[in-house]
């Protein structure tokens, strides 16, 4: 690989696989550094929906043999590097370097571990690019939570907000707090709410509809709130184990219509981000990520808080992980600390980033 670590422009691929397995997010970046203050552009970028292959190994993996994690590693690990190819091919471009979130299987940091496939060293030799993977183990080794990660570029691309918050998978939010970038999810979001739009026959529930023509089940809705989880200081973060665990478990309990869940669910999202804002006299939210369309969430939020939330341009709200993940890699190139222990609650800050291909 050239010498990267001095330059101040950069042409990145960024790709990023959520909880809610949409789809792999790719994302084409520019990024420059002028003094202290970086910029960044989005090029090109698009959504590879996942086909029904791919979704049932991705959403059993972590109950499968324990031969079949390296082995799913190294396979999806080559697939992303064939998808990077057909795009690359598609928009004739010329690329640094790739930097990969991979997709979560296990998130565990209480118990010391974490692990996102996709093997690097099989995007970069199917790609024959430099490839950065694996940026959450080196945080979690120092006992951090691993997550949320993409803070970093919410503090040094978009600080003319004062939080940040995505709506995805889960819900995360950061902001600046005694000097200080802190952050961490919130609630569930789109992982809870997909699957009960799938049982409608829906991928999703498109601007908040269905749950807009439900009923609150107020009952349901408290037991929701009492989580132990909310009540927790930051930093603390959420996986998928959390969720069939204590979420699921909870709602199980309960009998209870499709669209009325829906609602109920909306109903305890909102309630979540919004004690967040207010306690933290947020005022200008840039807010991200699939739930940013959902009208239904958005409305009640900002009913709420005075209009807090901001949705930006869909491009933004689409690629803004695939394009921090990409500014990930660059500070990791330059040896500049992309992990803070301020939002993770590490020992220490970290520079987090497996590279292959530097020879």
């Amino acid at each position: 690989m050239p010498e990267v670590n001095h330059k101040n422009s950069y042409r990145v691929i960024g790709i990023m696989s959520g909880t809610s397995l949409d789809g792999v997010d790719i994302a084409y970046c520019e990024f420059n550094a002028s003094g202290d203050k970086w910029f960044y552009k989005i090029i090109e970028a698009e959504t590879i929906p996942y086909n029904q292959t791919w979704l049932v190994r991705l959403k059993e993996l972590h109950k499968q043999p324990a031969f079949l994690f390296p082995k799913t590693d190294a396979f999806y690990g080559k697939y992303l590097g064939q998808l990077i190819n057909t795009f690359i091919a598609k928009h004739k471009i010329q690329v640094d370097f790739i930097a990969s979130h991979g997709h979560t299987i296990f998130h565990q940091p209480d118990k010391g571990f974490t692990a996102q496939i996709g093997s690097g060293a099989s995007i970069y030799a199917e790609t024959g690019i430099p490839t950065i993977n694996d940026f959450r183990v080196v945080d979690v080794a120092l006992g951090g939570q691993g997550a949320p990660l993409v803070p970093i570029g919410d503090e040094l691309l978009f600080n003319q907000f004062e939080g940040c918050l995505n709506l995805g998978g889960f819900s995360n939010i950061s902001f600046k707090k005694d000097n200080q970038r802190i952050a961490f999810d919130i609630s569930p979001c789109n992982i809870i709410m997909n699957p009960v739009a799938n049982l409608l026959g829906f991928e999703f529930d498109d601007e908040g509809r269905i749950a807009s023509e439900g009923k609150v089940n107020e009952m349901l809705l408290e037991h929701l709130n009492s989580l132990s989880f909310y009540k927790q200081l930051p930093p603390k973060s959420l996986g998928i184990e959390w969720v069939h665990e204590h979420f699921w478990s909870t709602v199980k309990q309960f009998e209870i219509q499709p669209k009325d869940l829906l609602a109920t669910l909306n109903k305890h999202i909102a309630h979540q981000i919004i004690q967040v804002i207010k306690s933290n006299n947020l005022k200008t939210v840039l807010t991200t990520g699939g739930g940013s369309f959902n009208n239904t969430l958005v409305n009640e939020i900002n009913a709420q808080t005075r209009d807090t939330l901001v949705i930006p341009d869909k491009h933004l709200v689409n690629y803004k992980e695939a394009l921090i993940f990409g500014f990930l890699g660059v500070l990791r190139l330059r040896n500049t600390n992309n992990s803070l222990m301020s939002i993770t609650g590490a020992s220490k800050n970290s520079i987090g980033g497996a590279v292959w291909g530097t020879s």
